[in-house]
Order: structure tokens, then C-alpha cells, then sequence
């Protein structure tokens, strides 16, 4: 799956062949064809793959940063990792645009959403009782506004390309949280 994200990072969804993809990962087009069918098999597994990842990124910053804030910080900016450039970037919003009519594909989509929407509740959560948010902050409304904000930003660097998407990711996020902060 890693080798997939990859690739589409560098082909978009329409270019991304199962033949490309196993060339990339060093097998034969017909061991992709069965373990996944087609190419519409291998791109619901990749979506169903982002899903299981933001899991999996929340459990690691988690266990990585004392901070829930930090944690927030680096959660934000490692689920685009996979964007190393505007054109990468483009190329998985391209996929994510791609199939939104198709029930399957949406499903994964809003999984992937709401995964991530629910673990960055849960870090406002913590980081309002570990006392880095003041006490009245609405974690429910600020979850959906860092989501927005930091999505909404990586949209505008692909299409400005200034500075790193990461950057671009920190300072919204900093401008969105500096409100709510406890000032030590």
C-alpha cells in the first residue's frame, strides 16, 4: 500500500496502472491482478488504507509527544506526508475527488474523515485537561474548525506553492488554537 500512495502521489488516479504498480514493487501485473481483481480493487484497498493509516498516525504521535497539543501538531502535518509536493498533493485530492459518486469509494472517504475528525477531538480533549486550552473551549466546534482550516490551507499551497505544506499546516494551526490557549 505504501508503494500505491506513493505512486499516485506521482500519477494521480487516472495514470496509476496495475502494471505501474508492479513494476514499482519489483512483482508481475498478474500477481496485483489477483490479489486485488483490477485497478478499481487496488484503489478501494488504497482507501480503505487511509483510513486504517489515520489510525495508525494518531496511535504513533500519541505515543510519541507528552503533549496533546504537539501531538494535534504533528497529527496534522503527517496526514499529507504522503504530499511531498503541490503535484503530489493534487494527484491524491484527485483521487480522493476522483469516485465520491461511487458509494465504496465515498464510504472509505468519510471513514477516513471521520477518523480523523474523531482523533483530533480526542487530542483537544487532552489537551483542555492537561490545561494547555483554557477550560470553556468547545473542543466539538474547534475539532471541525482544524480540520477545516488545516485542510483548507493545504488546498491553497498546492495552488500557491509557498513555503511547505508543513509550515503552511503548523502556522494555521497556530493561529486557530491561539485563542483557546491557557497562557502560562
Amino acid at each position: 500500500m505504501r508503494a500505491a500512495v506513493d505512486v499516485m502521489g506521482r500519477t494521480g488516479p487516472a495514470k496509476l496502472t496495475l502494471a505501474l504498480l508492479a513494476r514499482e514493487v519489483g512483482l508481475v501485473p498478474g500477481t496485483l491482478v489477483q490479489r486485488f481483481g483490477s485497478k478499481r480493487g487496488l484503489l478501494l484497498a488504497l482507501a480503505a488504507h487511509t483510513a486504517n493509516d489515520a489510525n495508525a498516525l494518531y496511535e504513533g504521535v500519541r505515543a510519541e509527544h507528552d503533549s496533546p497539543l504537539a501531538a494535534l501538531t504533528a497529527l496534522v502535518t503527517g496526514t499529507w506526508a504522503a504530499a511531498t509536493s503541490p503535484e503530489a498533493f493534487a494527484n491524491h485530492l484527485a483521487f480522493l475527488c476522483a469516485d465520491l459518486d461511487d458509494p465504496q469509494f465515498r464510504d472509505c472517504a468519510l471513514s477516513a474523515q471521520q477518523t480523523q475528525s474523531h482523533w483530533i477531538g480526542e487530542l483537544l480533549d487532552h489537551a483542555k485537561d492537561a490545561r494547555e486550552l483554557r477550560p470553556d473551549t468547545d473542543t466539538t466546534t474547534l475539532a471541525a474548525t482544524v480540520h477545516t482550516t488545516t485542510m483548507g490551507v493545504a488546498v491553497l499551497w498546492a495552488v500557491d506553492r509557498q513555503g511547505a505544506l508543513a509550515e503552511r499546516q503548523r502556522a494555521a494551526l497556530d493561529a486557530v488554537l491561539a485563542p483557546h490557549r491557557l497562557t502560562r
